[in-house]
């Protein structure tokens, strides 16, 4: 293991962040206090609870994974695209590093990036609805598990991408609806029946009911369900990426 290279990487991909912390940071947590003043204070005051939980409250889980997703996304797919873009890949190519090494550096701060900004986002939340956590650790390893998967499918977006408006395709017209329509606002119980079974097949569904069991101990879906589908979608993106580096799609081209 090539810890040297693993490091340079995580430190350059850290460094462009600070960067631009107010796009990659301060920009996310202040939307996402928007949507707490909007839907969790106005409009969660006027609104009954879910599963004896505050609207306010039953929707910071949501958010979180809204967030989350987003910049685990565009950090993983912005961080290895750039060199592609400047043609400084080829020197990442013939580094004495393996593409695991790569993927350590570049998906490892991505998935860091967004974590810190899922927490964030947690603190922030107290300002505007209290909420506690039932499960802690469940909390922050479905946090983890989360921001490092779709911080692999976000490194795939930027390797598959040849443009900087393919990097935005996906995200906004896949991941952000998925994200709404997976229960972000609502408990898919409370849809009609056919609407319940379409919702299962929607894989966002399974992160947020993962997510708010650890908050509240509730769950649209069993923890196990969520855990297992979040596994498996993980292991299909380092498959993928590893099938990339070997293949050299999109890569030396």
């Amino acid at each position: 293991m090539n810890l040297h290279g693993v490091r340079a990487i995580y430190r350059f991909e850290i460094a462009r962040t600070l960067r631009t912390i107010t796009q990659s940071v301060i920009a996310p947590v202040l939307t996402t206090s928007l949507y707490f003043i909007v839907f969790g204070t106005a409009i969660g005051s006027r609104m009954g609870d879910i599963d004896n939980v505050s609207y306010g409250a039953f929707i910071i889980p949501g958010l979180v994974m809204l967030s989350l997703l987003n910049e685990s996304i565009s950090n993983a797919s912005f961080g290895i695209y750039m060199p592609k873009w400047s043609g400084t890949i080829y020197e990442l190519l013939s580094a004495p590093v393996s593409w695991f090494e790569v993927l350590l550096g570049y998906v490892g701060a991505a998935a860091t990036k967004s974590m810190v900004l899922g927490l964030l986002i947690l603190v922030t939340a107290r300002l505007f609805v209290p909420y506690h956590i039932a499960h802690p650790v469940w909390m922050f390893g479905f946090l983890v598990l989360t921001a490092v998967t779709f911080s692999l499918f976000g490194f795939i977006i930027g390797l598959w991408a040849d443009n900087f408006q393919k990097l935005q395709v996906v995200p906004m017209l896949i991941v952000t609806p998925l994200t709404f329509l997976g229960g972000a606002f609502y408990s898919i119980n409370m849809l009609p029946p056919v609407w319940q079974t379409l919702s299962l097949f929607n894989p966002v569904v399974y992160l947020i009911s993962g997510f708010r069991w650890s908050f509240y101990g509730k769950a649209d879906v069993h923890i196990a369900v969520s855990t297992g589908m979040t596994l498996t979608f993980m292991l299909a993106c380092l498959v993928v990426i590893w099938w990339v580096f070997r293949t050299g799609y999109r890569l030396r081209r």
